[in-house]
């Protein structure tokens, strides 16, 4: 059996093969080993009773997740993961390759992912290369739930959100500066919470104000993450996230306004990458219909 997982910085898509041609669906919090350590991870995987009932018989895991960007990173994740599932091979790797595969056609693109954080590479079909480095949530992440999450939580607290929009915060949320400032500033996961205002944003998208705001940070995200690219105007791209989904009408004017057009944009990539590996990576040990 074998498990191929996309994780985010919020939650976890797990896809469990087992070798029959049969898929079973697992979802969990997000793993990212900047924020997360190997005890972490171990102990919130073992809380997940319908996993640990094949935790023994999984031969293999392959982990694509936010932060898993440099060996000692991953290696934080490979401990975790192998100390709940003993007797599988462990390949850890970055979110970006599972972006790439969940969105390849064969033929080379840009690859981006707008979730909680964001990032792009460009995929030729063998290396994954990536041209500006993802700087987190506080010096980057462009056009991200965190970013957009960040404007929103300043923009209430300097009192600039229109009336209306300001009342319905409250209402939904009930946080004064201090809860605020405490979430942010005092307790981990930061990134995570103030991504968890999308949902306001998104109920309010046909606010002119959120509009605005929307459509200006997915501008920005792609001159900063695609436009680095040489041929960005002559090859696929492709965007990965709920976010660009929702608010794929904004990404497509964002889009335009550069000379840019959007190839596909893919709410959950993991179907993408369970389709990759079965057509490239796994194609000799699964067994298909």
């Amino acid at each position: 059996m074998i498990f191929i997982v996309e994780s985010g910085s919020t939650k976890s898509d797990w896809v469990l093969l087992d070798g029959k041609n049969n898929q079973s669906f697992y979802s969990t919090m997000g793993f990212n080993p900047y924020f997360h350590s190997s005890e972490l991870i171990e102990q919130e995987l073992k809380k997940n009773s319908p996993m640990m009932l094949v935790a023994f018989e999984i031969t293999e895991v392959f982990f694509y997740g936010a932060g898993c960007s440099s060996d000692k990173m991953n290696d934080i994740v490979k401990k975790g993961l192998s100390k709940v599932f003993p007797n599988a091979l462990v390949h850890v790797d970055h979110d970006l390759v599972a972006c790439a595969y969940s969105t390849y056609l064969g033929r080379p693109g840009i690859s981006c992912i707008i979730g909680t954080g964001s990032n792009s590479c460009y995929f030729d079909g063998k290396d994954v290369t990536e041209v500006v480095p993802a700087l987190g949530y506080i010096l980057g992440d462009e056009g991200s739930g965190s970013y957009f999450g960040k404007k929103l939580l300043a923009s209430y607290l300097y009192h600039k959100l229109p009336t209306h929009l300001a009342a319905d915060f409250e209402e939904m949320y009930g946080l004064d500066k201090e809860a605020i400032v405490d979430k942010v500033y005092r307790e981990p996961n930061a990134n995570v919470f103030i991504a968890s205002f999308m949902p306001f944003i998104a109920k309010h998208s046909d606010e002119p104000y959120f509009q605005t705001m929307i459509e200006a940070g997915f501008k920005h995200f792609m001159e900063v993450h695609v436009c680095c690219y040489s041929n960005y105007k002559s090859v696929d791209i492709h965007f990965v996230g709920s976010l660009a989904g929702i608010f794929r009408a904004a990404l497509d004017r964002a889009a335009a306004s550069l000379g840019i057009a959007v190839t596909s944009v893919v709410r959950k990539p993991v179907e993408g990458l369970v389709n990759y590996h079965l057509k490239y990576i796994l194609k000799d040990k699964i067994t298909q219909g």
